[in-house]
């Protein structure tokens, strides 16, 4: 294509330019101007780099954050790099070396391709969760989870990976294999750091009601931490033992056929050897242990199980024995591995009480009682709830569904098997994996068994050199680090942990790292974090929304509640960007490479702003939108089309004849609106229509066309400073003063109207607001004088600024 300008020159002037003269360092102690925090989730530095999808949500705060500068804000807007991960220990178990390298020379190929693309990061606080100085704080801020109770050393059940050594959490883990390779996962009872997620449940609940996010991701936490009030009961064995149940409908507890235990619970293995069955119930805990959580709950249609042959509860309100059955969709690490099956008012139950030919009870029925299910008949009726009365349910028979639940608990209370709950779907935060590329965790296990954490003074724990980076037989690798592992310092002997924190740990609290990245005495200085937090304003995927967002909210709140962040919410706004497709409207990946689009190639042909113009201007940023090639060419001519116009002597002039006044206020106005609300797309068509209002005049104001640049510099950097000096201007744009518009100049004096005859439109017409009827009526009829012709008026309407209505015979 034929190039108006250099991109390639002009982007590396620039891009130089800002380098050398650090013209987007922030001093962040300075108050005197308000503060503007930008931020995006940080990527994970993989091999590949970039790809097409990270410049959207990259330039819609990098647009934030250059506007922002120019109303006056101190901005502040880092990058950083998520650098602890998988795919680098898995480098270093294939190749022997060091994944530090490995994740370096990654780190370098992003910010150079972060650098090509003009974003106006703050360079000097770049972060990696992999660097020493930064862990050396996440470590800080576990060891005070530990102190406080929150963080715990447990056993429990996991997803264990012979294959890769490590433990996976539920989604790395796909039909029984490891998401990455393939491998068979397994279910293993290991000891395992966790995080009490439950203890914050309310404050993060309350939270969200703080909070201007989408109100989808709101929901989905909701959903995620799962809020319930209920009655937890007692069941004793027929033979010995008890165990507990958590419901909410304690109302249908007389309609119980039968309990489903966690094939995998304590509970089950306290009765193996009162089974009639072991062998059957030892194969089916053998199945089950090969799937994940999810395939056993969401994703379960089978409602497989296997009777507890011989074993039978007692209901503790009417003393009835119902037989014990496992099966795999109740989770021992998920309440207290056991429920109560109601199969006539559960679609669960009664869905497992037909592959198992179990009885049904109902207990509840309509007011006009005419809903009836016989104890075999297998039809299931939907839950009857508020205004419909119990039925078999001795004492409680005719009671309506409110009074029952009230009377049927006391009764249960007052008998002590039974007291009021509030249960929580999610549970404990695993905490561990037996990698070598993550956070040593900083403690001792001494010889009587007892576990101290580090003083202060030894963190950070860094990670020691190995030959061999591969965990084998359920050991992390750093139990290859025999020398390391082995502590006998300031009267404390013992082992280290071999176990390092998730990838999750140092992005649940670098947000505030960025504020003081170098700050060797405290994760970051109060009075600091005082004035920058909360984030105004975070871009980055939906899919975070129940394992980022979550666990950095449970951190955030961790600090505030210990006097440590000055806000209880870290992330004021969140904006979800969408995903771009491919061109086959497809997510762009290995099924489809002929429609993956490598950024640094659109850099290359035609420019970075071209390639920030085009993303914006895609669509809502909130909105999925699949590349069109042909439209980055549409882009890059608008981009030619300003540069020739703004650059040209003789078209920019010193004169305003006021043709172009309404429109320029009118563009300000819309820019400046749309910016606030993340609508890119809108306000670069209102940047269009200026441009070509600017083409059919002639000539610009200097004034005009200096602020347009302005506007436009937050979208086109590069192009913006280039027009910018070739105005006169020797010091960057970043810094100006955003363009003002004054709302008399933007309103319309006139307004288009639909001329009709009986209500259909036969022409239109320009008049002023405040026109006079009868002028209208008649600009009008005169306008369409040839088709009344003839004709006889019986009626004039006129709805102003709408239509003129001439109504004939």
């Amino acid at each position: 294509m034929s190039e108006v300008y250099n991109h390639h020159a002009v982007e590396q002037k620039w891009q130089k330019y800002w380098k050398e003269n650090e013209t987007f360092k922030t001093d962040v102690w300075d108050f005197s101007k308000p503060k503007y925090y930008a931020l995006d989730m940080f990527p994970y530095p993989s091999g590949v780099g970039l790809h097409a999808g990270h410049p959207e949500g990259y330039t819609a705060t990098d647009i934030m954050s250059r506007m922002k500068r120019m109303q006056g804000y101190n901005v502040l807007h880092p990058m950083g790099y998520d650098s602890f991960g998988l795919p680098a220990e898995q480098y270093a178990v294939t190749t022997g070396n060091h994944p530090a390298g490995f994740t370096e020379k990654n780190i370098e190929t992003f910010s150079k391709q972060l650098r090509e693309l003009g974003f106006d990061y703050d360079w000097s606080k770049m972060i990696a969760t992999s660097d020493p100085k930064f862990y050396k704080w996440t470590q800080w801020i576990f060891k005070k989870l530990y102190e406080a109770g929150y963080a715990k050393h447990i056993d429990m059940p996991v997803n264990w990976c012979e294959e890769l050594g490590t433990v996976l959490s539920n989604d790395e883990v796909i039909d029984g294999k490891s998401e990455r390779g393939g491998y068979p996962v397994v279910k293993k009872m290991m000891k395992q750091w966790v995080i009490d997620q439950q203890a914050f449940a309310e404050e993060l609940l309350d939270g969200l009601n703080e909070i201007d996010w989408p109100e989808s991701t709101k929901e989905i936490q909701r959903n995620w931490i799962g809020k319930s009030t209920g009655v937890e009961v007692d069941f004793d064995i027929v033979g010995g033992g008890k165990f507990s149940i958590f419901t909410t409908c304690i109302e249908t507890i007389y309609g119980i056929t039968f309990m489903v235990l966690a094939p995998d619970g304590e509970i089950v293995k306290s009765l193996m050897d009162r089974v009639e069955n072991p062998e059957e119930v030892q194969a089916y805990i053998d199945e089950t242990l090969k799937k994940n959580d999810l395939d056993r709950t969401d994703l379960n249609k089978t409602k497989s199980g296997c009777p507890l042959k011989g074993i039978y509860a007692i209901n503790p309100v009417n003393g009835k024995e119902v037989p014990l059955f496992m099966g795999d969709f109740v989770l021992a690490s998920y309440g207290t591995g056991a429920v109560m099956a109601v199969p006539t008012h559960d679609q669960r139950d009664f869905e497992y009480a037909q592959v198992h030919n179990l009885p049904l009870i109902q207990v509840i029925n309509n007011t006009e009682g005419t809903v009836d299910v016989s104890e075999h008949a297998f039809e299931k009726q939907d839950y009857l709830g508020k205004g419909c009365i119990l039925m078999n349910s001795e004492e409680f028979n005719g009671m309506t569904v409110e009074e029952a639940k009230k009377g049927i608990t006391k009764k249960l209370v007052d008998m002590g098997v039974a007291r009021e709950k509030v249960n929580y779907h999610f549970r404990e935060w695993i905490f561990a994996r037996q990698r070598y590329w993550g956070e040593p965790v900083p403690c001792v296990y001494k010889e009587d068994g007892s576990i101290v954490f580090l003083d202060d003074s030894e963190l950070p724990v860094v990670l020691p050199e190995l030959e061999d980076y591969k965990g084998r037989n359920g050991k992390a690798p750093l139990e290859n680090a025999t020398e390391w592992k082995a502590y006998d310092k300031n009267g404390i002997k013992g082992t280290r942990e071999t176990s390092t924190m998730p990838g999750s740990a140092g992005s649940s609290w670098y947000y505030m790292r960025y504020i003081d990245p170098d700050n060797d005495n405290e994760f970051a200085n109060q009075e600091l974090l005082k004035h920058w937090m909360p984030v105004d304003l975070y871009v980055g995927g939906p899919e975070h929304a129940v394992g980022h967002l979550l666990y950095s909210r449970i951190w955030n709140r961790f600090l505030y509640n210990k006097g440590l962040s000055p806000v209880k919410e870290p992330f004021k706004k969140l904006v979800h960007q969408g995903m771009i497709l491919g061109e086959n409207g497809i997510k762009m990946g290995k099924r489809f490479p002929e429609f993956v689009v490598n950024p640094s190639d659109i850099v290359r042909d035609y420019g970075a702003d071209t390639l920030r113009l085009y993303e914006m201007f895609m669509g809502p940023l909130e909105v999925s939108k699949p590349w069109n090639s042909n439209n980055v060419t549409g882009a890059r001519k608008f981009i030619n089309r300003v540069y020739t116009f703004f650059t040209e002597p003789g078209n920019i002039t010193d004169e305003n004849n006021g043709n172009l006044e309404k429109i320029y206020h009118q563009t300000v106005k819309k820019v400046t609106n749309d910016f606030e609300v993340l609508g890119f797309n809108t306000a670069i068509a209102q940047m269009m229509i200026f441009v070509n209002a600017v083409y059919k005049e002639g000539s610009c104001p200097r004034e005009y066309a200096e602020n347009f640049i302005k506007m436009l510099s937050c979208i086109c950097p590069h192009v913006g400073e280039e027009i910018w000096q070739i105005l006169g201007h020797d010091n960057t744009i970043a810094y100006e003063p955003w363009p003002t518009y004054d709302e008399s100049k933007c309103v319309e004096d006139t307004v288009e109207i639909a001329v009709q005859i009986n209500g259909k439109v036969k022409a239109t017409l320009n008049i002023g607001k405040e026109d006079p009827k009868d002028e209208v009526i008649a600009k009008g009829k005169e306008l369409i004088a040839d088709k009344l012709e003839g004709k006889n008026i019986v009626k004039e309407i006129y709805v102003p600024g709408r239509i003129v209505n001439i109504v004939v015979k």
